[in-house]
């Protein structure tokens, strides 16, 4: 699993410090942080570029006004585009105030976000 300590461990203490639980996943080739039991935000290293994403969970309502923002991209993981997700590079986290900006707006969504579905077991 690829991500930057460093950014989890800042993630973390803004979590922490909003009285936030949270549990932690490792999945999609990263670091993932679930707020009742559904993916708030998360980080990975992008192998192009080998520098560190923040992965914000937006929803669509918030989609366009977050990629207005400086240093956010679309989320394109498995080329296509998620809606309603994006992609925030090393300078737009780099500030303790941006950071915790982003875990805001996807803390204010999680709310509205829909659980994925549980897998059910297979029956032998």
């Amino acid at each position: 699993m690829a991500y930057d300590e460093f950014l989890a461990d800042r993630a973390r203490q803004v979590l922490k410090e909003k009285s936030v639980s949270y549990s932690e996943k490792k999945m999609m080739g990263g670091l993932c942080f679930m707020v009742d039991d559904k993916m708030c935000f998360g980080m990975h290293i992008d192998k192009g570029t080998n520098s560190s994403l923040l992965m914000a969970r937006v929803g669509k309502n918030n989609y366009e006004k977050a990629l207005a923002k400086e240093h956010c991209t679309e989320m394109n993981f498995t080329g296509r585009i998620m809606k309603g997700y994006v992609f925030i590079t090393e300078n737009g986290f780099d500030l303790d105030d941006d950071l915790n900006y982003w875990i805001q707006m996807c803390l204010d969504f999680n709310p509205l976000a829909k659980s994925s579905k549980k897998r059910k077991p297979k029956k032998k």
